[in-house]
């Protein structure tokens, strides 16, 4: 990893290199591709944050984070309080690049952003099971709630 590592709103001069980025075989079960990911960013851009992770000018990944989604269920969202959380809703690695700590700037990143705008906490899911990235999240303190997401498990980070 280089100190000219930074981050690039997604645009028109960089949408084909977003597009390019893709996980290893054994992890696309796990996270959806960067197409679907910039499909929901446009569905709901009051709150994606959509980032291509460059190294110098070499792409190397991914990432959405999302602020002040409503995790709340419908029934809740209705007439009651909304259970508002900013995280981390995407994170692409290129396959070639893993392992030289994009993923681990990826998630400060987001949690400096959090941060920025005033939040106190970092959510994030993944998929459960020995080959997912639990242990890459714990190592970076996030803690599962005990929440699932649909079938992904909820994770905290606690920032105060």
């Amino acid at each position: 990893m280089t100190s000219n590592l930074h981050l690039e709103p997604i645009t028109e001069s960089n949408i084909d290199a977003a597009l390019t980025i893709e996980v290893r075989p054994d992890q696309r079960e796990l996270v959806a591709p960067v197409v679907k990911s910039l499909a929901e960013a446009y569905v709901h851009p009051e709150i994606a944050w959509p980032r291509l992770i460059v190294d110098g000018e070499r792409p190397v990944g991914f990432l959405m984070g999302f602020f002040d989604a409503d995790f709340a269920a419908p029934a809740t969202r209705a007439g009651g309080t909304p259970d508002l959380r900013s995280g981390l809703w995407r994170l692409n690695i290129a396959a070639a690049e893993q392992g030289r700590g994009y993923g681990s700037y990826a998630v400060t990143a987001v949690t400096d952003e959090v941060r920025r705008r005033g939040g106190t906490r970092v959510t994030v899911t993944w998929h459960p099971g020995g080959h997912g990235p639990e242990g890459f999240y714990a190592k970076l303190g996030f803690r599962a709630t005990g929440e699932l997401s649909g079938d992904q498990v909820v994770g905290e980070l606690d920032l105060t």
